[in-house]
């Protein structure tokens, strides 16, 4: 699922001008499952569940971070692309190092599972 890169690599994971984590993200709306699929054009690829309509997809999104890093919804918001596949989302109340650090695990952790 996601190429192996090292940290300093992880372009589609920056910091916002007020200290809060921007991530990001190419969106594929309608999918099977909810889940980070890689990679896509500089960007980290998500699949949600959710149709593209009335910001259903974008909610799935914060729900799916929220739920991933353990954090109140509340800290998760689209800051960019609200009506586009790509978007950017503002993450409060973590380090830069902490989502780089989540991420790189789930690389990890789905690395490992394919090996199985």
């Amino acid at each position: 699922m996601f190429s192996v890169q090292p940290l300093t690599l992880m372009e589609y994971v920056s910091t916002g001008k007020d200290g809060t984590v921007v991530l990001s993200l190419y969106v594929q709306p309608k999918a099977s499952s909810t889940r980070f699929c890689g990679l896509y054009d500089g960007a980290l690829k998500v699949a949600v569940t959710a149709p593209p309509v009335e910001g259903k997809a974008n909610k799935a999104v914060v729900a799916f971070l929220s739920s991933f890093f353990q954090i109140p919804k509340s800290r998760v918001k689209v800051i960019g692309g609200l009506q586009s596949r790509r978007k950017r989302f503002a993450i409060s109340g973590l380090s830069l190092q902490e989502v780089r650090s989540a991420l790189e695990t789930e690389k990890t952790d789905n690395k490992q599972r394919r090996k199985l």
